[in-house]
């Protein structure tokens, strides 16, 4: 359950916009700050941080087009289309302008709202993952063959066809392996956590819904382009994990946007929200301006 600071539980809502119900969260007071998570989550992945912004901020969690609680349409996984999701979500609540933040997946979809709606997005923070069709950097050659930062899963999951054949029936032990493979702290993946991400995939069409993002990258890449050469002007947070990304996500940033801050988190791998939420809390509050 994702609750405030005082322990009171979010309100939730399923309305449809840009002709899909998406499935949001909203809590706290004041400018509003939208949470976007990444594969194979849900909104459940902030469940640590909500409540260290409500104080502060209106806090609004999101299920991405194709997990958790949001419809599972057969087509419109690329982050151009997810972004718009996201916007027109932000327009029936009625807010205008908004704070946008993403991690893994959802920093793909972040970045995409913040350069195809620039005038709507206040701030960005992008966490933990490299944007399609940029330079990656040099690879760690002592990194071991299964280690996400490989890229293997990305070959892997845009596979047509053999993904679901050979995940169908094995979606605990894939994406339990999948998520705790990147992590400092395995533990803090608990299993109430991997009962949350299998629900999500299980549903009808949770599967799809994953694989045709991973297909969709090269179409991502595309579609980001002419962004790539006109840099974002918003105010950006790169954030990595320690023991994952590290500083590798602010060198990509600066390259697509004019005002970007790097920030690396310690103590953790790729799912920060779950293995270090205070200090990372604390650097989206240091990121944000002093609410009045």
């Amino acid at each position: 359950m994702l609750a405030d600071h005082a322990g009171a539980r979010l309100t939730h809502g399923k309305p449809k916009v840009n002709g899909v119900e998406i499935h949001y969260a909203i809590g706290g007071a004041g400018e509003p700050v939208l949470l976007l998570h990444g594969v194979p989550k849900t909104m459940s992945y902030w469940r640590h941080v909500v409540p260290l912004l409500t104080p502060h901020y209106t806090v609004v969690a999101v299920d991405n087009r194709g997990f958790g609680g949001s419809q599972r349409p057969p087509a419109g996984y690329d982050t151009e289309t997810m972004a718009g999701d996201v916007a027109e979500l932000a327009t029936h609540l009625g807010f205008d302008r908004f704070r946008v933040v993403g991690e893994d997946w959802g920093a793909a979809i972040a970045y995409a709202v913040a350069a195809f709606h620039r005038p709507r997005v206040r701030q960005l923070v992008f966490q933990e993952t490299l944007l399609p069709g940029l330079p990656a950097g040099e690879r760690d050659p002592s990194l071991a063959p299964d280690d996400g930062r490989t890229g293997w899963h990305f070959s892997f999951l845009s596979l047509p066809n053999i993904p679901e054949l050979l995940l169908a029936g094995r979606e605990r032990q894939f994406w339990t392996y999948f998520a705790r493979r990147q992590m400092w702290d395995p533990s803090a993946l608990t299993e109430a956590d991997v009962d949350e991400m299998v629900r999500s995939v299980e549903q009808p069409g949770g599967t799809r819904a994953i694989l045709e993002m991973y297909r969709a990258r090269q179409t991502d890449a595309e579609q980001n382009r002419p962004h790539y050469a006109d840099p974002i002007g918003c105010p950006v947070l790169a954030v990595g994990a320690q023991a994952y990304l590290a500083e590798a996500v602010s060198r990509q940033l600066a390259l697509v946007a004019s005002n970007v801050h790097g920030v690396v988190i310690g103590d953790s791998g790729h799912n920060i929200a779950l293995e270090n939420p205070a200090a990372l809390a604390r650097a989206y509050l240091d990121f944000f301006p002093r609410p009045r």
